[in-house]
């Protein structure tokens, strides 16, 4: 076996792949710990998405493996450090959804503006409230995180004439553009909208607690697109009874799945499954980049993608 695909990834690029490679197709292979190990012990090129465990126990195991190809930019599921150890390439289409998860996200945030959720469900059954929304115009955008998706996010709320400011302690501040960078403190404190790209580490776990969320102006919004683990699901529960923020947004939970809850239950939530940066789109760019890669490494060529150390796969 020479490609091994564990999750729902699949389109012409790895038609196309197939026909050049043997490629195994198990999209529920990520569930089955035992089953996953052993089928990936026999690959070479390993396709997945955020849910399968490439742990550096996995990668021990499998001798063979010369690539990880991620469809989508984060790394959370993915022992880099043992990937690189092992030379084992990693290759992540970084800002291929870019454009996806931004136009999500300033979705989110105009359905939660202007009530778009319970309008609609009232109009359903006969309701007629016409109460006014908000207009985001004139009013400050904030970005937790300055990568691709929020830039790109940014880029979109100055369009409709929004003052953009960011948090990333990270971050060059000459690749911002127009995006003034700004404290913790300052963001959470000026942002009209607030939107969340950041990754899941040990620093930004909980981030957005009940000390962060306090500091967020009465009526302001919120949207998490980057992971849920950066929010502390009970605080917000909290604030948003409290109306402070006014409402909340979120693709990305703790846990996924999440369990039916408190979020669930409040009407000023719009709540999505990790959808934000799933468009045609978006999964073409990154099928056809990854599938470029995973046949270049397999020639023994460079990955173009790569975000690991390695770029070309250790010997055989």
């Amino acid at each position: 076996m020479d490609v091994l695909v564990t999750e729902d990834v699949w389109g012409e690029p790895f038609q196309e792949l197939a026909g050049q490679w043997d490629v195994r197709r198990e999209p529920e292979l990520w569930s089955e710990p035992a089953a996953l190990a052993k089928a990936a012990s026999e690959a070479s090129a390993l396709v997945v998405r955020n849910r399968t465990p490439v742990t550096a126990e996995l990668l021990a195991a499998c001798p063979k493996l010369k690539i990880v190809a991620r469809a989508g930019v984060g790394l959370d599921n993915i022992a880099l450090p043992a990937a690189n150890d092992a030379g084992v390439v990693v290759a992540a289409p970084l800002g291929a959804n870019a454009r996806s998860v931004a136009e999500h996200t300033l979705g989110a945030a105009l359905a939660l503006a202007r009530n778009t959720v319970p309008r609609d469900r009232e109009a359903r059954t006969g309701g007629w409230n016409r109460a006014a929304g908000t207009e985001l115009h004139g009013k400050t955008w904030g970005l937790l995180g300055a990568g691709a998706t929020a830039r790109a996010c940014g880029q979109l709320a100055a369009a409709i004439g929004m003052t953009v400011l960011a948090y990333d302690p990270y971050v060059d501040p000459e690749s911002l553009g127009g995006i003034r960078l700004v404290s913790l403190d300052e963001v959470a404190d000026a942002s009209d909208v607030l939107s969340c790209h950041l990754p899941a580490t040990p620093e930004t776990t909980g981030l957005v607690g009940r000390e962060f969320l306090a500091r967020m102006r009465p009526g302001s919004l919120f949207v998490n697109v980057g992971r849920g683990e950066v929010v502390d699901e009970e605080a917000l529960a909290d604030a948003l009874e409290s109306g402070r923020p006014a409402g909340a947004a979120l693709d990305v939970r703790a846990q996924e799945p999440p369990a039916p809850g408190r979020l669930e239950q409040l009407p000023n939530t719009v709540l999505t499954p990790h959808i934000a940066g799933i468009t045609e789109q978006s999964q073409d760019r990154i099928l056809r980049v990854l599938a470029t890669d995973i046949d270049a490494v397999l020639r023994g060529a460079e990955a173009r993608a790569m975000v690991g150390i390695a770029r070309k796969a250790r010997a055989a």
